[in-house]
């Protein structure tokens, strides 16, 4: 559990605007602290499932949350998740050089020698 300074602090650093208290950014920030601190709980306290139950639910409710944020606002999206180090971002940097190579129409190296088929073949 975050302590009321630590809370405010988060809600300082990832507000929309002046009385924001409760945007999915600032939602999302709070539970990511919060998933860090339980994950280090559960370092130290391996058969803690109560706890390991809570960290569940938390990392649920970030990821629907973070899908939200994504389908409403893709820029502040990028941005929060920079912001906070989510492994995510690294996962749609990844998808998105897969993207581009897609749409240049980049060959591998190791595909180059190999013929490319349209779909399946007919025997005759």
């Amino acid at each position: 559990m975050l302590d009321k300074k630590t809370k405010e602090r988060i809600i300082k650093k990832f507000r929309v605007h002046d009385t924001d208290t409760g945007s999915p950014q600032v939602q999302i920030a709070i539970l990511t602290e919060e998933i860090k601190e339980l994950t280090d709980h559960l370092k130290n306290h391996k058969h803690d499932f109560s706890s390991r139950r809570g960290l569940l639910k938390k990392v649920g409710e970030r990821r629907k949350l973070l899908k939200y944020l994504q389908k409403e606002s893709e820029a502040e999206f990028r941005e929060l998740a920079e912001k906070l180090k989510l492994k995510i971002t690294k996962k749609m940097e990844e998808d998105e050089l897969e993207e581009k190579k897609k749409e240049k129409n980049y060959v591998e190296p190791e595909e180059e020698g190999a013929e490319i088929k349209d779909g399946p073949e007919e025997e005759k």
